[in-house]
């Protein structure tokens, strides 16, 4: 769908120089979800993935998010493998609702209510993030922290239209429950892709 060069804003990563790069296709459909315009695959034109790679390695920064959208729905080996002969480090941003392909540095899970995660991806993330759209998303949030490593990252981050609403309820709850972390959009504070 698209690929450029910012500033990671959430999660653990936040703050680092990043090449994004935004897969077309999901059919996980989060109401909620602030890059719609990624769901339908057909509107965006393929590029090839050697093409993908020589616009990531024009950057500084040797590290690459790919996010969609879903990037799961595709294999993404051959991908990763050239960016990796690149010196290229790879993390990805899914919902796990697909098993896992290619090869990751860092493995964020944000896993959804509309499509759950594959088992075996839990063991593997590095990070969890789950959005908190209302109360039942803390429970959401314990019932797959009990299923990723006892080193994975646990983050709530409030849904940005109710941020106002959720934030003091994340925040009073990782004061109550400190092994989780706040992360917050903040690239859109910044107003940077």
């Amino acid at each position: 769908m698209e690929e450029f060069y910012t500033i990671q804003g959430e999660g653990y990563n936040t703050g680092k120089a990043a090449y994004f790069i935004r897969l077309g296709g999901c059919d996980v459909g989060c109401h909620w979800c602030d890059v719609k315009e990624s769901w339908d695959a057909a509107l965006h034109p393929l590029t090839a993935a050697d093409t993908i790679v020589a616009n990531a390695a024009r950057h500084p920064a040797r590290a690459v998010v790919i996010t969609g959208g879903e990037p799961l729905l595709y294999n993404l080996d051959y991908l990763c493998n050239e960016l990796r002969k690149k010196g290229i480090k790879t993390f990805i941003e899914t919902s796990g609702a697909y098993p896992l392909s290619g090869s990751w540095d860092w493995i964020c899970l944000s896993p959804k209510k509309f499509k759950k995660p594959v088992p075996e991806i839990l063991s593997l993330a590095n990070e969890l993030k789950v959005i908190v759209f209302n109360k039942s998303d803390f429970g959401w949030a314990e019932e797959h922290a009990s299923h990723v490593s006892s080193l994975c990252k646990l983050y709530l981050q409030p849904e940005w239209s109710k941020a106002e609403e959720t934030t003091p309820l994340i925040i009073d709850y990782v004061k109550e429950n400190p092994r989780w972390q706040i992360s917050l959009q903040t690239h859109k504070f910044m107003n940077i892709p």
